[in-house]
């Protein structure tokens, strides 16, 4: 991983430093998929970059016709994987505006799902865009030993997914996200569902900030002393744990893990320990991702806010 350093402005676009990932958005943008095939085959031995690849890609497509077309016109693992992405965001969209047709939607999200993990088993991508489609149909498996609360969900399937893959990132995001509060799920089990899977993960491993992740979300800006929870000693001991066991790893990431180091980032300067944070905040260089930041006001100023107290360079400064 080589961020390189901040140069006055923030990039927000989620290739970040994947030069190849980035190309291939350019080109489904302008209509070509040839790039976007590369990028996600040279990916089929890396499910976590294929992971992230795929949905960037799949979020420039979502609003043309290039997957449909490209799995019409050169039928491949890679094409489909494509479509099953875009069929799951536009199933989302449409859940999301409670529309009428995303009943219409998920069935097809769903088959395209299921066509794209025939053609590449071994990956678990397909299936972990089943799980981000899971909240919109409630599963109640139940919840294996370990968990206080036993929360049902859908745990079938995510067991399937770790067959494949242990610890995939997305996977685990993608699960605790089905125990949001929007997502209508409760608080005791999101808490339950996030100290379960932070604590199965290896201490050098970024399924560690998952509680920090559930903390943003459950963030309430009226409540009393809000912003001073991540000063209390679980959440410094959270924050600083990942911080010396998985910080030093994120070096040997192909592609610098933004959205990981902006949560450690966050949680580190909301817990005033600025001397880490900096750290955290160059090793992103640039790079820049708009939660957790979005979850405490406009985005950029609050980035910015924390990259000031930590005696970071921002944008616009002389």
């Amino acid at each position: 991983m080589a961020a390189g350093s901040f140069e006055g402005q923030y990039v927000w676009h989620p290739a970040a430093d994947d030069r190849q990932l980035a190309r291939a958005c350019i080109d489904v943008k302008a209509g070509r998929y040839l790039s976007a095939h590369d990028a996600l085959k040279d990916a089929r031995d890396d499910f976590e970059v294929r992971a992230h690849r795929s949905l960037v890609l799949a979020s420039e497509a979502a609003d043309s016709d290039l997957a449909e077309r490209w799995l019409s016109e050169e039928p491949s693992a890679e094409a489909a994987l494509l479509w099953a992405r875009v069929a799951m965001l536009r199933a989302l969209r449409m859940a999301d505006a409670h529309d009428r047709r995303a009943g219409t939607l998920v069935g097809i999200a769903r088959s395209a799902c299921d066509r794209a993990a025939q053609m590449l088993p071994e990956d678990p991508t397909p299936w972990v865009a089943q799980l981000a489609l899971a909240h919109l149909r409630r599963p109640r498996d139940p919840a294996p030993q370990g968990l206080l609360t036993a929360p049902t969900g859908p745990w079938y399937l995510f067991a399937h997914i770790l067959r494949l893959d242990p610890w995939h990132r997305e996977a685990h995001h993608r699960f605790l996200a089905f125990y949001f509060a929007r997502r209508g799920g409760s608080a005791s089990a999101r808490w339950d569902v996030a100290q379960f899977l932070s604590h199965r993960a290896p201490p050098s491993s970024p399924l560690r900030l998952l509680p920090l992740v559930a903390l943003v979300e459950d963030h309430d800006a009226s409540a009393l002393l809000a912003d001073r929870t991540w000063e209390q000693p679980q959440w410094v001991a959270t924050a600083t744990g990942s911080y010396n066991n998985w910080f030093p790893q994120a070096a040997d990431y192909r592609f610098t893990p933004v959205l990981d180091l902006a949560y450690l980032a966050h949680a580190l300067y909301m817990a005033k320990r600025e001397f880490e944070a900096r750290e955290v905040f160059t090793a992103m260089g640039p790079y820049a991702s708009r939660m957790p930041w979005s979850a405490f006001g406009e985005p950029a100023e609050q980035l910015t806010r924390a990259r000031r107290s930590c005696g970071l360079p921002i944008p616009g400064a002389a």
